[in-house]
């Protein structure tokens, strides 16, 4: 029997307990995780050095080893999740609908955990703290699977959660680490049905494909981020070119920052070489179109690859359209459906973009970073879903639970 269905086993039946908890176990216990993530900051980030040093070494920089590193403050901002989460309503038990049948019998629907949570997830070691956080809140058990690059780091989070569920008298199965990052082993995570109610993959375009097309457990697709801001004829270009920035450079590495950016023809010259060389004083490579290169100097030419890719890292594709209708056709084209934006001060093509731009978030003037649980006001999110089905756009606890019917009889038979 293999390490991953002992760990179904354990997590099912943490599962039983945690369905059960009060609001109030389970705020107590995610304020104590917050303060043994604290308590384990020194830990912590030493495991975060050597994960961090040993991918220094194997090659890999830029925005990746961002993701992996942490700092005393990204600790404390991971302890902060956990208490903010504590503060949040909780849906499990919440009452949809209730309605009373011409038959007597009343129907109803409430919210319910799912059960348990798979969530496969690379570099990102706060994934982990909020992962258990919104899943404990949420009446679940989490089998977490992180990448190799931040394997100590992670192992050190759950150790300080699990102590704490522990000394609060809670299962400390609630949150387990699969213990090794073989390609063996996500394999048989994407099979373990029977155990896994739902699996969430976090990370780049290869790792989302291959959970949901391999998987055989049910997959919320988290998205992989080609993000564009589209900047219109009546733009504002001081406004514009905040958003453009900010959405590009506040932080690369991550699935809502801008990737591709399209202009109006009509501004192209008076807007894109200001703004190209303010990308380029933060390093950011800017890869065109033909009319981009003329009016960007240093710019290099796109290839057909680059309108589809998401860089996470300091390269934008610019292309320059003729109208709104060019700008949602690109987009529409190369979209990954996760953020898209418009800076205009036309409302008639602030409302069509809104309408017409299919994604899980839509911008009219505002940046693409603020796809996220936290700035929605979700408390920490478990990821951003492009799918359809069942959650759409950041999943924060409601997303997490499901839905039973529960019915009310009194001595009711079917003729």
């Amino acid at each position: 029997m293999s390490n991953l269905v002992e760990m179904g086993k354990k997590a099912k039946e943490a599962a039983v307990v945690l369905a059960t908890l009060s609001t109030p176990v389970k705020n107590k216990a995610l304020l104590a995780s917050a303060d043994a993530l604290m308590a384990a900051k020194e830990d912590i980030l030493a495991k975060n050095k050597e994960d961090v040093d040993a991918a220094l070494a194997n090659g890999i920089k830029g925005a990746f080893i961002d993701r992996l590193t942490l700092t005393d403050a990204r600790v404390a901002d991971m302890a902060d999740g956990l208490r903010q989460v504590a503060k949040l309503d909780d849906p499990v038990g919440e009452v949809l609908s209730m309605k009373k049948l011409d038959n007597g019998l009343v129907v109803g629907q409430k919210r319910v955990p799912m059960g348990v949570i798979g969530i496969i997830f690379e570099a990102r070691p706060n994934v982990t703290a909020d992962a258990f956080g919104l899943c404990l809140k949420a009446g679940s058990a989490v089998i977490l699977r992180g990448g190799k690059e931040a394997f100590k780091t992670n192992h050190a989070v759950v150790n300080a959660i699990r102590a704490a569920l522990k000394a609060e008298g809670l299962p400390e199965d609630a949150v387990q680490m699969v213990p090794d990052t073989s390609r063996e082993t996500a394999n048989e995570m994407m099979r373990l049905n029977g155990y896994l109610d739902v699996l969430i993959p976090r990370g780049g375009a290869g790792l989302i494909n291959s959970v949901v097309q391999n998987s055989t457990v049910p997959v919320i697709q988290t998205g992989v981020g080609n993000c564009h801001v589209y900047v219109d004829e009546s733009a504002d270009f001081e406004k514009a070119a905040k958003i453009v920035i900010n959405a590009k450079t506040q932080r690369p590495g991550v699935c809502n920052a801008c990737e591709s950016l399209l202009v109006h023809e009509k501004i192209a010259e008076d807007f894109l070489p200001a703004v190209g060389r303010a990308l380029q004083e933060k390093k950011v490579e800017i890869r065109g179109d033909e009319a981009t290169q003329k009016l960007v100097d240093g710019s290099i030419a796109a290839t057909e690859e680059d309108w589809g890719t998401e860089y996470a890292d300091y390269i934008l594709s610019t292309r320059v359209v003729k109208d709104l209708d060019e700008a949602i056709a690109h987009i529409r084209k190369y979209s990954t459906g996760h953020s898209e934006a418009i800076v205009t001060e036309n409302y008639t093509n602030a409302q069509r973009f809104l309408n017409e731009v299919d994604a899980a978030a839509v911008y009219v003037n505002a940046s693409t970073r603020f796809t996220d649980g936290g700035q929605f006001g979700f408390g920490a999110e478990i990821g951003i879903s492009t799918q359809k089905l069942h959650a759409r756009g950041p999943m924060g606890l409601k997303e997490l639970t499901t839905t039973k019917y529960i019915i009310y009889g009194d001595g009711q038979i079917r003729e």
